[in-house]
């Protein structure tokens, strides 16, 4: 059985840094297609970053240069750190993952809660 289980939330100030931390059980995390998504009250979720397993990456325009995702394959986890949080970026951070032969993310953690506000 797949879990993924996000960590690392929290409330900071705008100009802050958090690490988001997920970590997996039921796959491994070097060998499928992890990615990270947001949801903001009232508004869609969005793709955030995404990780191949060949450790290609890939982020949206919003987070670029301020975002940064990796993986550590010994203990399987997926990170996100974060540096320069902005207010928009409050939202619930999720984990998720899915296999090479789907565009489908079928693997999905519970949230973590991410606020930026002064």
């Amino acid at each position: 059985r797949v879990q993924l289980v996000e960590s690392g939330g929290g409330s900071v100030q705008p100009g802050g840094s958090l690490r988001l931390s997920c970590a997996a059980s039921g796959l491994t995390v070097g060998s499928i297609y992890m990615g990270w998504f947001r949801q903001a009250p009232g508004k869609e979720r969005d793709r955030v970053a995404v990780i191949g397993s060949d450790g290609s990456t890939s982020y949206a325009n919003s987070v670029t240069g301020r975002f940064t995702i990796s993986r550590d394959n010994a203990k399987n986890t997926l990170y996100l750190q974060i540096h320069s949080l902005k207010p928009e970026d409050t939202a619930m951070y999720y984990c998720a993952a899915r296999p090479w032969y789907t565009t489908v993310f079928p693997y999905w953690g519970q949230g973590t809660q991410v606020t930026v506000s002064s």
